[in-house]
């Protein structure tokens, strides 16, 4: 048994900090183990500790939208902790305070009792801005019906002579590993069983201390069958450090602003977690991620498959049994609305048309609209985005009614006539509406035509529960989940800085924070559409109508069974394929043509108005249109049958004729 990390590392450091990347080596130089990070950590007073415990219970009593539901489901009653904490600080004498790390335990137990991954205590500096970390990732895998844990990476630069990539986890400071995960688990709040122990695999060897208590010990002993059937143990000392601060492509972190947008949605645990595992275990994608930026800023050309945003969006064909097709990762929702578009849009236009395969595995969300508004690219239907609601209480109005269309920040007009009948009627939530405008969902239109599968995970969260949601609900095409159910995070999330701005002044009930302290709240509640309307997405997420438990192949060879079964998925749908050609013949005369697979009639509409019906011929149609207006909007669906099957829009303008 030995720790390769202490034999020969200066200062005492792991030797493989030393041999990391050079695009992450700088950067971890500054790591240091967990006593040490410790040693240094900070005090609160105690009337700020006061201070803490009064805005926890402003936001959990006043502001948070699913307390009902928790305190049903859950049995918890985290506004009655709070009052409780905050009495034993009113009456203790200064012998008789717990010390600090008890404190920030007391008040993440109390954000954790609700099990959401929403509602969270921040914790203040020296936590707010580092992980903790191991140098190795465990994933799980099903082979002859029993689940195990294998170490899927390793940190370039480790080096053991058993303890390698591949090899199967047993033990956890002497646990046994299902135990351990689970145990590991119920320190975070994942909404089901599912999300539960996914959530503990995730966070065994990476713990985002902003969010979640250091750990107990100071270093941990795995036990482990070597690759020649041997069990063994080795020694890793946890270590602390901040993950890499931006490349320049700012627009894809949950920086301060994108943090306190009113559009938010998404697990900030998992979001900075992917990063920190990021640099340590894809450090080529960090200096991908400072290369695009720089290409971007001299406008230079990309590769039709090769991403502009590589920690956003991985895009390549991939080849399975069934026939060769798209594949397109989508890893986080957080970034500018209008580069996220764009960006997946460009790469639609390149994969394959036979099918395609979108992954949001481990995806935590980020901006509510980047889910919503890619949806309509995907499909013919019209697209319902989801309707969100407040629960209603004297404060939620208050900031509602001082945040209409004239605020620089949240137009929360349409939620006010509600929130004031309720104070009549004792209604507990307002009227639902969409926070993504449901002309914008609908005003590109379809842009692929094969069919496509949705593959999720238990780690899917908030803002991808939502896009998951809307695929199942728009009948899009088949989920595909290597879990039972999605994280089930149904909200937007608002932090306490963001209630302090939108409701200022010396009255507010919203005070500063200490020391970088934050909190976050479930502040909007989001609701299905279609089949399930009504139905919250919170605790119950969505159900993938397809499973695929991972294989050990897929842990080392790339996902090679679940594409594979993706694939087949895909081979089985009908076969489409829609081209339209815009053409001017002369001045006066715009020329439609299509080419199509699996249509039978094409429908034209100018302005939503019809204007002609076309019999599809060998697989294609021509009309011609007198001169339209400038700024029409031409529509084509497509049937097979009487199925809508495709949808194109174009917006005409006789200046400059548009090329679909």
């Amino acid at each position: 048994m030995g720790s390769p990390g202490r034999v020969a590392g200066r200062r005492g450091r792991p030797t493989y900090l030393d041999r990391l990347d050079k695009a992450v080596r700088g950067h971890f130089a500054q790591a240091v183990d967990l006593p040490e990070f410790l040693a240094r950590a900070g005090t609160l007073t105690r009337d700020q500790r006061r201070l803490l415990l009064r805005q926890a219970l402003v936001l959990m009593e006043h502001n948070y939208v699913h307390l009902g539901l928790k305190r049903a489901m859950h049995a918890v009653d985290p506004v009655q902790r709070l009052r409780l904490l905050l009495q034993a600080e009113d009456l203790a004498d200064d012998t008789s305070l717990c010390d600090e790390a008890q404190f920030h335990r007391q008040l993440i137990d109390v954000f954790m009792s609700v099990r959401d991954l929403h509602t969270n205590y921040l914790l203040p500096a020296p936590y707010s801005a580092v992980q903790a970390f191991l140098p190795f990732l465990v994933e799980a895998f099903v082979e002859d019906g029993r689940r195990h844990y294998l170490v899927s990476h390793l940190v370039p630069g480790f080096h053991h002579s058993t303890f390698r990539k591949g090899v199967e986890v047993l033990s956890w400071n002497g646990i046994p590993i299902e135990r351990a995960v689970l145990n590991n688990g119920s320190r975070y709040a994942g909404s089901n069983s599912e999300a539960h122990r996914a959530r503990g695999a995730a966070t065994l060897t990476s713990r985002v201390l902003r969010l979640a208590a250091p750990p107990d010990e100071a270093w941990v002993i795995v036990g482990y069958r070597t690759q020649a059937g041997k069990v063994a143990e080795i020694r890793l000392d946890w270590m602390v450090n901040s993950p890499m601060p931006p490349t320049g492509g700012a627009a894809t972190r949950v920086t301060q602003d994108l943090e306190n947008n009113a559009a938010m949605g998404i697990d900030i645990d998992q979001h900075l977690r992917q990063q920190m595992r990021k640099d340590l275990f894809a450090p080529r994608v960090v200096e991908a991620t400072a290369a695009a930026c720089e290409r971007m800023q001299r406008a230079d050309a990309f590769g039709a498959l090769e991403s502009k945003l590589p920690d956003v969006f991985e895009a390549r064909a991939v080849d399975t049994p069934s026939g060769t097709f798209g594949y397109l990762r989508i890893r986080t929702f957080a970034a500018d609305t209008s580069v996220f578009l764009d960006e997946f849009m460009r790469l639609l236009a390149s994969v394959p048309e036979r099918g395609l395969i979108i992954d949001v595995r481990g995806n935590g969300g980020g901006v509510i609209m980047n889910g919503e508004l890619i949806l309509q690219l995907l499909t013919p239907r019209r697209i319902e985005p989801e309707p969100l609601q407040f629960v209603n209480t004297a404060l939620n109005l208050k900031i509602c009614s001082a945040n209409v269309a004239d605020s620089p920040l949240v137009d929360l007009s349409p939620w006010v006539d509600s929130m004031r009948q309720s104070l009549r009627t004792g209604a507990v939530y307002s009227a639902a509406f969409p926070i993504t405008d449901p002309k914008a969902c609908n005003a590109i239109g379809q842009r692929y035509f094969g069919p496509v599968v949705l593959i999720v995970d238990a780690l899917c969260y908030s803002t991808t529960d939502i896009f998951a949601a809307g695929f199942q609900d728009h009948e899009i095409g088949p989920l595909l989940g290597t879990d039972r159910n999605t994280g089930a995070g149904g909200a937007n999330v608002w932090t306490q800085q963001l209630l302090a701005r939108l409701l200022p002044g010396a009255g507010s009930v919203y005070e500063p924070l200490p020391n970088d302290a934050g909190m976050r709240v479930s502040m909007r509640r989001s609701l299905r559409i279609g089949p399930k309307s009504g139905t919250p997405v919170e605790e119950l997420g969505v159900e993938p109508k397809y499973n695929h438990d991972l294989t050990r192949r897929d842990l080392l060879e790339n996902n090679i069974d679940l594409l594979n079964e993706a694939g087949r998925l895909l081979s089985a749908a009908p076969q489409r394929a829609f081209a339209p050609m815009l053409h001017w013949s002369d001045e006066q005369t715009l020329r439609v043509s299509v080419q199509a697979q699996g249509v039978t009639r094409i429908d034209l509409y100018l302005d939503e108005r019809p204007i002609d019906s076309i019999d599809l011929k060998d697989g294609g149609a021509e009309a011609r249109l007198a001169r339209p207006a400038p700024g029409s909007v031409l529509e084509l669906r497509g049937f097979d049958g009487s199925e809508l099957v495709a949808r194109f829009i174009e917006v005409v303008t006789p200046l400059s004729p548009a090329a679909a």
